[in-house]
């Protein structure tokens, strides 16, 4: 899939002024929704020395980038380890989408290690981040009359469902509609969204309501009857990880 950007994302990761731990692709291009036009979203840790964590001057903990590179539009957001990982704990699904992100840009044995402690760190209570995800895009949608708020929303309810059931983040909807199911229109919405960013759904808005709700009670059954653990297990682990990485940086 990174191949389909047919750019060179690598240099950008080497021109960051502190390390980066890894540096994935998120957004659209994750989710299977890539438009002609749509930018690319850079998602990453990077490490700040521990001097700028115990000195008076307070630490650049989230760096925000947009800039155009080959003629595309890049964003690129990084956090720096310590508040990736509290956002870790935090059931912030988001950021384990960024982290476990099979579009990857630039990765390391730290990449690695976080990667593997993520599952220890899902809970039941993540449904609760992507029901609210879902509930933003939706309101988005009803705004603009926008495909990429509705495709957002049909794809945060569906990844929630996939987590509650099964214990895997999966944010790509293609995927998602193979493996959770889904209204049998989404594949050619996510058709006209691959040809125009901005474009407006034609469809039913009673139908796709419908269709909503019904996901929204899907999700609903599916953290109540999840396997998924109330609380996270590997704060431990992420605490000793965070200062061995930080000593060794």
């Amino acid at each position: 899939m990174l191949d389909d950007l047919d750019i060179d994302l690598a240099p950008v990761a080497a021109e960051q002024p502190d390390p980066l731990l890894f540096a994935t692709v998120s957004g659209a291009h994750l989710y299977g929704l890539p438009s002609q036009d749509s930018d690319v979203d850079l998602r990453g840790v990077h490490l700040l020395p521990a001097a700028d964590l115990v000195g008076l001057r307070e630490p650049e903990e989230t760096r925000s980038r947009a800039w155009v590179r080959y003629g595309v539009e890049l964003d690129l957001v990084t956090h720096d380890l310590r508040k990736f990982v509290r956002l870790m704990l935090r059931r912030n699904g988001h950021v384990l989408e960024q982290l476990l992100s099979p579009l990857v840009v630039h990765t390391s044995e730290a990449h690695r290690e976080l990667a593997a402690l993520a599952p220890g760190v899902l809970t039941g209570h993540h449904a609760h981040h992507y029901r609210g995800s879902a509930a933003t895009q939706w309101r988005l949608f009803e705004k603009t009359g926008e495909l990429k708020p509705l495709l957002y929303t049909f794809r945060v309810l569906l990844t929630g469902i996939h987590l509650m059931r099964g214990g895997e983040v999966q944010a790509h909807l293609p995927t998602l509609l193979e493996q959770v199911g889904g209204p049998g229109y989404l594949p050619e919405l996510i058709a006209a969204k691959r040809e125009r960013e901005n474009a407006l759904a034609d469809v039913d808005r009673e139908v796709v309501a419908a269709d909503v709700e019904r996901l929204h009670t899907a999700l609903d059954e599916a953290q109540a009857g999840s396997a998924l653990p109330d609380a996270p297990g590997a704060q431990d682990a992420l605490h000793d990880l965070v200062i061995r990485l930080r000593l060794e940086g």
